[in-house]
């Protein structure tokens, strides 16, 4: 089992900057993948931004140049800065870790941006 606590989220005005923070505990040597999702009411969860166990990083077209993910040295904790931020880019925001057998999910932190 992997249990992930997301933190972070909050209230700014658009062409502000936020960072959030994953922080995984539980059978972390097992996961291969650790990636942010974010949903809005009525939408699919959609993909932002994931790192690899290798150290491999894939973002949204959405997102590209403005947000970045990054891992802490101990490789548990998984950032996403959000910079130059856009009222498109209200949601709830997920943590996710894939393992070989299933993925986890966070309960999520919302980032509301103002116009």
């Amino acid at each position: 089992q992997v249990q992930l606590v997301e933190s972070g989220g909050g209230s700014v005005q658009a062409g502000g900057s936020l960072r959030l923070s994953c922080v995984a505990s539980g059978l972390i040597f097992s996961i291969n993948v650790m990636g942010w999702y974010r949903q809005t009411p009525g939408k699919e969860r959609e993909l932002v931004a994931t790192i690899t166990r290798g150290g491999s990083i894939s973002y949204a077209e959405a997102v590209k140049g403005r947000f970045t993910i990054s891992r802490g040295d101990a490789r548990s904790t998984v950032y996403l800065q959000m910079n130059s931020l856009k009222p498109e880019d209200t949601a709830d925001y997920y943590c996710r870790a894939t393992t070989s057998g299933r993925n986890y999910w966070g309960k999520g932190t919302l980032v509301t941006v103002s116009p």
